[in-house]
């Protein structure tokens, strides 16, 4: 079982998910097709934010083939939380669909079928406990006015890729570190994480 208590059943669908990912994306060229996922190590980094920060109400944008929403869904359901993940992709809304169902975490996964920006600009302020940004990297600094808005006080954004793609992500970057109401870190798991969260007071 490892570091984590995965049920048996959702450790081999993450095992087989990885496989299919590495299989897919070595093979398939077409940014839109390929999975893109986090690695495991960023999964259960995620799973230890969401535990030790008590987010209940987790946002993901990016669902992709659900690998990554699953490990946040796992997190949640051990507090009592739930995800809200957010796809554009016909494609991959559809392997995901059917991953959450295989996993039995349907009922804790809202799967929103749309376009990122438009979802954020009608959520509700300070409606989420951590943000999961592993999406279309030029819009984030476009989406920041309200992924600010949407996280609570206190709460923690996380984006993928902050070492990976370094010359994407830093007009982003700049933007969240020069925000002075929030302070930010770089975490070298994965792909590079890169957090950031807003002073209560």
């Amino acid at each position: 079982m490892g570091r984590f208590e995965l049920a048996e059943s959702l450790q081999q669908l993450l095992s087989e998910l990885e496989q299919f990912g590495e299989a897919n994306d070595s093979a398939v060229t077409d940014r839109p097709r390929r999975m893109l996922n986090i690695t495991r190590d960023t999964g259960e980094f995620l799973s230890v934010l969401v535990r030790a920060t008590n987010a209940k109400r987790v946002l993901e944008i990016g669902t992709s083939n659900g690998y990554s929403t699953l490990w946040l869904a796992d997190a949640a359901r051990a507090i009592g939380g739930s995800v809200t993940t957010v796809e554009l992709s016909d494609f991959k809304v559809g392997l995901a669909t059917k991953n959450f169902a295989r996993a039995g975490m349907s009922a804790l996964i809202t799967l929103h079928h749309g376009d990122a920006g438009r979802f954020l600009a009608d959520a509700t302020a300070s409606s989420f406990d951590l943000i999961f940004l592993d999406s279309e990297r030029p819009e984030y600094p476009g989406w920041w006015p309200d992924v600010r808005r949407v996280l609570r006080k206190g709460g923690l954004l996380v984006v993928d890729n902050a070492t990976s793609h370094p010359e994407q992500m830093a007009p982003f970057v700049a933007l969240v570190d020069n925000d002075p109401d929030f302070s930010t870190c770089l975490v070298p798991v994965g792909n590079g994480e890169f957090l950031a969260t807003q002073s209560i007071a």
